[in-house]
């Protein structure tokens, strides 16, 4: 929120992707008004990364601390353990969801169809670096997300720091499972 005017329509233009993404391709029922994709995790509390070309969003990421409240809401991965989201599974973890300014929730992940095939590796590579940046300079330690299950074998291809944090699920017809991300990150370059 505190840079957001520096960044002209990105914020708009980000909302409007990721309506394409989730909502449009995905087929995911999500909450949706004049064209933007939105929810109640989109608050004060997140920070919101674009990565793009000349303006053209190619990847994004909501950020938020684990410690947020807003409401009777937390963040995605908590309120599904407690229930309060229907169409996540409340076992989605092998622990209690955790509640520290140590840990951060990375949620609303993609990378657009827009991005050629031969740039996707490099592109998330880059994501995932601002990801693991930007909640190392919030003072975090780890990045907690629900990731497609998929997410292991370039996990290892990109040598990152990171683990299984819950079962195997289903989520909106896809194979997901919660993975947790040091932060702190030496990426290769995906080559």
């Amino acid at each position: 929120m505190a840079n957001m005017h520096k960044y002209g329509e990105m914020f708009h233009d980000l909302l409007q992707v990721r309506r394409r993404v989730f909502i449009e391709k995905r087929g995911w029922e999500l909450p949706s008004v004049d064209g933007y994709e939105f929810d109640q995790y989109d608050n004060p509390y997140s920070r919101w990364l674009v990565l793009h070309r000349y303006g053209e969003i190619l990847a994004g990421v909501r950020l938020t601390p684990t410690t947020a409240q807003c409401g009777i809401y937390t963040y995605m991965i908590r309120d599904a353990q407690r229930g309060l989201l229907e169409d996540i599974p409340s076992d989605l973890l092998i622990c209690e969801a955790p509640v520290s300014p140590k840990v951060w929730e990375a949620s609303r992940i993609f990378v657009t169809d827009d991005v050629p095939a031969r740039d996707r590796l490099l592109v998330r590579t880059q994501l995932l670096q601002a990801i693991t940046d930007a909640a190392y300079r919030e003072g975090a330690k780890f990045v907690i997300g629900i990731v497609p299950y998929l997410w292991k074998r370039w996990s290892r291809r990109l040598d990152l720091d990171s683990g299984a944090f819950g079962p195997k699920r289903e989520i909106a017809g896809e194979v997901c499972q919660v993975a947790l991300l040091k932060t702190k990150l030496n990426i290769s370059k995906g080559n």
